[in-house]
């Protein structure tokens, strides 16, 4: 609270995560339907045995997305994955979308269109009605809130919180494209800038630029699980690195957790492509961004059956709370796991 003679307190200085821990503080559940609030990817209110979950997320020009490169076909397209990820964690599937635009007098109509055409396509893809959509003024640039509804037996929602000793850890996909894209499609960025005449060098890095430009939701996962027999003890989107994801776990199991390098699934051509931008792939796959894979554990019991399950990698187990959250390196050194941003400059360090 602002009070008289204080001192600023800088929003830098408390990081997103600390910050939303202490806003949500203002805020108590007083509904006896809520079950889930701010702590996970997702929000959870039931009615008697059904659930609803609910996922928002807000993307601003300049901040989460640069219009220099990034095709707004293909944003329209990534803001949904991205949201849909978060309902997914909660083992929710998603129904209802509820989208609100702010635009500057710089975008057409043509160009909203080309925006919206992409969000379109991932909508009919994954089965999922619009119904809301408005649109506000904007004095600087394209801003993008994305609301999206879904449901799930209450008996069968996930959150970060029941992780148990023993456990393994799996993670859907490959770890450090989507961030490796990035790199590429900022390194070219700055040749253009340069030299406007030049073109993009980017053949061969189809896969990485994929992941960053059109990233697909793991939806399939979650009905193979389910046809498998397999509840997930406690999931959570990686959005920001599988180290950020795993503290969230183990803090909300009040556990540890033992990785392995050598389990990491870094796609070739994503361990080559920041083999050549001298950065380390194990660097990017802990503290990189928007893989929006599924990490979870499960019971050893359901080993044969996650193995049934395709694209899933068993990359560690849960420890007890006192061990904390360690990776086991290739050369076998015990290394702490820390949450920590991985930006863009640090490749040129």
């Amino acid at each position: 609270m602002i009070t008289e003679n204080a001192v600023r307190e800088e929003i830098a200085s408390q990081g997103k995560n600390a910050l939303i821990q202490r806003l949500k503080e203002f805020f108590k559940l007083e509904n006896t339907t809520s079950v889930s609030g701010v702590e996970n990817d997702a929000a959870v209110y039931c009615h008697n045995d059904e659930c609803e979950v609910l996922a928002s997320q807000l993307f601003v020009e300049h901040v989460n997305f640069d219009l220099s490169y990034f095709p707004l076909k293909h944003l329209g397209y990534k803001v949904i994955v991205a949201t849909v990820s978060d309902l997914l964690a909660m083992n929710a599937l998603p129904t209802h979308l509820r989208l609100n635009l702010a635009v500057s007098n710089r975008f057409s109509v043509d160009a909203l269109e080309e925006f919206v055409s992409g969000a379109a396509i991932c909508c009919k893809r994954l089965g999922i009605d619009l119904v809301g959509l408005d649109i506000t003024s904007s004095v600087m640039g394209f801003a993008i809130s994305v609301t999206l509804s879904g449901s799930v037996k209450k008996e069968n929602v996930v959150t970060r919180a029941n992780a148990k000793e023993n456990e393994l850890i799996c993670v859907t996909g490959d770890l450090a494209s989507a961030y490796t894209g990035l790199l590429i499609l900022e390194r070219e960025k700055k040749v253009f800038q340069v030299n406007p005449h030049e073109q993009p060098d980017l053949a061969g890095y189809d896969h990485v630029l994929e992941r960053q430009l059109k990233p697909e939701a793991r939806i399939e996962t979650i009905r193979d699980l389910a046809q498998q027999g397999i509840l997930p003890t406690s999931m959570i989107n990686v959005k920001d690195g599988i180290a950020s994801a795993l503290l969230h776990i183990c803090n909300a199991s009040k556990t540890g957790c033992q990785i392995f390098e050598e389990k990491l699934p870094i796609d070739t051509v994503t361990f080559n492509t920041l083999k050549e931008l001298k950065i380390v792939a194990t660097t990017v796959a802990l503290s990189g961004g928007e893989d929006y894979e599924l990490l979870f554990t499960v019971k050893q019991d359901d080993y044969e059956k996650i193995k049934k399950i395709p694209e899933i990698s068993v990359i560690g187990y849960i420890t007890p709370q006192s061990s904390g959250c360690h990776l086991i390196s290739n050369d076998n050194r015990q290394i702490e796991l820390r949450a920590q941003e991985f930006y863009a400059e640090n490749a040129n360090s």
